[in-house]
């Protein structure tokens, strides 16, 4: 198996030098990232230290004898490779205490003192492999391969459960805004109400139609979409209904029509909104009696098909203007499921972009790549009038532009717009963000006076708290607010790690769950 990343490697061995020849070998005959231990309890102050970085928990164990090392793992350990003999903290106490509290981690115990019954209690506690010394070079190294493939499943695992928890059918996102419409997904999906879904353009009504057809109970039968406004009014209603042999010019065979084809499925009717009056009639009756009247028939046909609408326009506007009826309004919308702008949901923007990138690095034949974290932060600067369907063709633009393996600024190129501009004149990408509200403007400026005025007041250091708690909280608040509350993005657009932003929210007792 391939490892495509590069793995951290945690060597514990009280022999120091044979340590670092151990280190030598497996960085000259893989490209990983080697820690060394010289103790149990330095190799449980590595371990929770490296743990710490990636899940903020309370650092431990630190102020021992034995320091740690500056090149500590920013990524958990994917390997450990531990001497069973140690002074202190022996090698079976740190194997309980890693299998316990990093259960993912896989262990190779390694002693002088081999014998089948260590080798079993070895692998009893948790140990994926056990060797004895003096090994030879080609036998540890084969079997630290083989441990490394074992974590590389596992991480693919994690990132295959990480992926399905921000993933509902076809649709993407882990946002407040997305979760709201999960959730309407999950409580309307297994039954045969009629859905209307609302939105901008290219927001993704069809994909969130598919996705209550793949969680329904019809999903073993046909789901059927027609864009509504594609198709000329009077093709529309023999593709819709179907026609009898010489229902008209041409009619020379019997045809079905969609509502058949969906028999027992659902049928998509895309932008509802800009169909005819007269075709809305024959679909209202659709609704009331589920049945349908063939072009050119006398008699009429039962069908069982779950309607999903979908539209882009204001039909209660529509309705002022004469232009919709309100009967057919008020059957077709039964159940509404409002999709947001994803100007409203800048949080799921990467976890879009690389779903895209990956479907078309493999539909253009193209090796996969990677967005620069530079441009990501403007993508998710941007406002996206066109929403997902503009920045899908946006990044398949980048990926044929990009001559390398990571797309760049320098790749992105829209005719007559440059999408960066607006986003580089009032968010820069290279420097801090200074959102709309910290502008100097004649509203605010007796404010900033008089708060000047007050800190004038105190003493110095107290005036210097009280200018940072004020400039934190609506600094802070201001970038959690652009974020609904998302720590790990709003780090990302303060330029700052998510620990030290942590620090600064705890510091400066900022409630994060008030922009959730």
């Amino acid at each position: 198996m391939k490892i495509s990343y590069i793995p951290n490697i945690l060597i514990v061995d009280d022999e120091k030098d044979m340590t670092r020849l151990l280190k030598r070998s497996l960085e000259m005959e893989f490209e990983c990232h080697v820690t060394m231990a010289f103790s149990g309890e330095m190799a449980l102050s590595i371990l929770n230290q490296s743990n710490m970085v990636e899940q903020d928990i309370q650092k431990k164990h630190i102020g021992q004898s034995n320091a740690v090392q500056s090149d500590i793992a920013h990524e958990p350990f994917d390997l450990m490779l531990c001497d069973i003999r140690m002074p202190g903290m022996d090698g079976f106490q740190l194997l309980d205490y890693a299998s316990k509290h990093y259960p993912d981690l896989t262990v190779i115990m390694i002693t002088a003192f081999g014998s089948i019954d260590v080798a079993i209690e070895a692998i009893k506690k948790g140990a994926y492999d056990f060797i004895s010394k003096p090994f030879e070079q080609d036998e540890i190294l084969f079997r630290v391969r083989k441990a490394l493939e074992r974590s590389a499943l596992i991480r693919e695992n994690q990132k295959l459960i990480k992926e399905k928890s921000y993933r509902l059918g076809k649709l993407i996102g882990d946002s407040p805004a997305m979760q709201k419409v999960y959730e309407k997904i999950k409580m309307v999906a297994q039954s045969d109400v009629t859905v209307l879904i609302t939105g901008e353009s290219g927001t993704g009504k069809e994909l969130t139609a598919q996705s209550l057809h793949a969680l329904s109970l019809r999903n073993n039968h046909n789901f059927i979409p027609i864009n509504c406004p594609t198709v000329p009014e009077h093709i529309l209603e023999s593709e819709l209904f179907g026609y009898k042999k010489g229902a008209f010019t041409n009619a020379i065979r019997d045809k079905k029509g969609l509502f058949q084809e969906a028999d027992k499925g659902t049928i998509f009717l895309d932008e509802i909104g800009d169909i005819s009056p007269s075709v809305q009639t024959k679909l209202l009756r659709v609704l009331q009696e589920k049945e349908i009247r063939p072009l050119g028939d006398n008699h009429t046909v039962k069908v069982d098909v779950r309607i999903i609408a979908s539209t882009n326009k204001n039909l209660s506007q529509k309705i002022a203007n004469g232009e919709f009826r309100e009967d057919f309004f008020y059957r077709l919308n039964v159940f509404t499921i409002e999709l947001p702008p994803l100007r409203e949901r800048i949080t799921d923007i990467p976890a879009i972009a690389n779903h895209l990138i990956a479907k078309h690095c493999q539909k253009l034949n193209k090796p996969e790549i990677t967005i620069s974290p530079d441009l990501m932060t403007c993508l998710m600067r941007y406002h996206w009038p066109g929403n997902i369907r503009e920045l899908e063709n946006t990044l398949i633009q980048g990926i044929l532009y990009c001559n390398s393996n990571t797309i760049t600024e320098e790749d992105i190129h829209l005719e007559g717009v440059d999408i960066f501009k607006e986003s580089r004149e009032s968010q820069p990408c290279n420097s801090t963000v200074t959102p709309s509200n910290f502008a100097v403007t004649e509203s605010n400026e007796s404010y900033i006076e008089q708060s000047i005025n007050e800190l004038l007041k105190l003493p110095y250091k107290e005036a210097k708290e009280r200018a940072l708690n004020i400039f934190n909280h609506n600094y802070i608040g201001a970038m959690l607010k652009l974020n609904h509350g998302n720590v790990t993005q709003a780090a990302k657009m303060c330029n700052l790690e998510r620990q030290a932003l942590q620090q600064i929210i705890r510091r400066f007792d900022i409630s994060v769950d008030e922009f959730r």
